[in-house]
Parts: C-alpha cells; sequence; structure tokens
C-alpha cells in the first residue's frame, strides 16, 4: 500500500465535520440557559463562559492549523498531522475535564457532556490512527534509505537483477 493510499484517509472535510463543529455550538448552548437563570450568580456563568471559551480559541487554532496541512495536497500527511491530532485531542480532553468538574457550577446538562465525550473519543481515535500510520510511513522510510525497502508488486519481494554483458 502506497503512502498516498494510506494518506487518503485523512480528508479534511471528514476531519473538520466528525470535530470541528462538536464543541463550540453545544458548550455555549447548554451555557446560555444557565445565564438566563442565574441572574444572581452572573460571575459563575462568565468564568464558565470565558474558560470555555480559552479552551475553545486553542482548540480551534490546532483545527486551523490541520486544515492549512490540508490544503497543501488536498490530503492530511499522518506525519505531519499526528502532533497536530495529538494536541487536538489533548485540549478537547482537558475541555471534557473541565465541563465535569465544574458541570454543576456551570449548569452543563449531562447529555451535552456526554455529545463533547463522544467528540473528544473520535478526535483520540482519529489521532491515534494518523500516528500509527504516521510510525509505518516513518518505518517504510527508513528502510527504503537503508536499501531494505525494495518491493515488487503486490509487497513481494522484488526480482534479483542478472548480470548484464558478457559472462
Amino acid at each position: 500500500m502506497t503512502s498516498a493510499n494510506r494518506t487518503a484517509f485523512f480528508q479534511p472535510s471528514l476531519l473538520v465535520r466528525s470535530v470541528a463543529a462538536l464543541v463550540l455550538p453545544i458548550a455555549f448552548s447548554a451555557l446560555a440557559p444557565a445565564h438566563a437563570q442565574d441572574a444572581e450568580a452572573p460571575s459563575a456563568t462568565s468564568s464558565c463562559e470565558a474558560d470555555i471559551g480559552k479552551l475553545q480559541q486553542r482548540r480551534n487554532a490546532q483545527i486551523g492549523d490541520l486544515n492549512k496541512l490540508s490544503k497543501k495536497g488536498g490530503k492530511l500527511d499522518p506525519v505531519s498531522a499526528c502532533p497536530k491530532l495529538r494536541g487536538l485531542a489533548s485540549l478537547e480532553s482537558q475541555m471534557v475535564a473541565y465541563m465535569v468538574k465544574n458541570q454543576n457550577w456551570c449548569s452543563i446538562p449531562d447529555n451535552v457532556i456526554e455529545n463533547v465525550k463522544e467528540g473528544s473519543g473520535r478526535t483520540a481515535k482519529i489521532a491515534q490512527q494518523a500516528c500509527s500510520l504516521a510510525a509505518q510511513v516513518k518505518k517504510m522510510q527508513s528502510q527504503q534509505a537503508a536499501g531494505g525497502g525494495a518491493a515488487g508488486p503486490f509487497g513481494a519481494p522484488a526480482a534479483p537483477r542478472l548480470p548484464a554483458g558478457p559472462l
């Protein structure tokens, strides 16, 4: 399988659809009713909105970096995408942890937290797949550089070269 076939998995539209649009609308829609109900505690809601907003800005920056990587060739290279996807998964994990820890304080509904956990799990899975492919690509590149990666069709070893010229 060529590296082009391996990187075909990482199409930006799939990544953006599955990851980008999940957390922000859900998180802030959950906080908006809480803000309307908690007129006596506006600092709690504004603090929650500010904290989640900061995490969301960092997350959006990671997604922007991934989109820049994908615009270069239309698909994400697993080697360059792996660290960015790991960072994105880490940020989403931090967001989930914040939301769970502050669920009562921020008045975040259970279903919102479950949806964010689901999205974070999908991101972590995509990151794991990208990093696994990146490791395979790096291994193949090092084998080719060492001269041991020559293979024929269907992954079979290449036929040995026969001597040419006078015998």
